[in-house]
């Protein structure tokens, strides 16, 4: 399976701001949310793909879709999440390779 590259932090913040923005506008927010949903996921799954990509979407989805949920930083703590385990790869390798010999 290849391996995608880690989103942009930037991207990822645009994307949470985004989510955040149903806020700004009294009674329009959650009514935006219903259509902001179903885009939030797709491009969650797109940016991180995998089995990652596919439950973050989902998870996306139901914290968009649901009222009061959408100050979680779905986007952001993904994106953190997989460039600590992708920094700790490495490590986890070479120790590995070290019990063998």
């Amino acid at each position: 399976m290849e391996r995608k590259a880690t989103p942009s932090l930037l991207v990822c913040l645009v994307m949470d701001l985004i989510g955040c923005a149903s806020y700004a506008v009294p009674l329009l927010g959650e009514v935006s949310d219903v259509t902001w949903a179903p885009i939030s996921a797709i491009v969650f799954y797109r940016l991180f793909g995998g089995p990652v990509g596919m439950f973050g979407g989902l998870f996306n989805f139901i914290e968009e879709l649901f009222p009061g949920l959408d100050f979680i930083p779905t986007f952001t703590i993904s994106r953190l999440v997989i460039y600590l385990l992708r920094q700790r790869q490495p490590y986890q390798h070479d120790l590995q390779a070290g019990k063998r010999a």
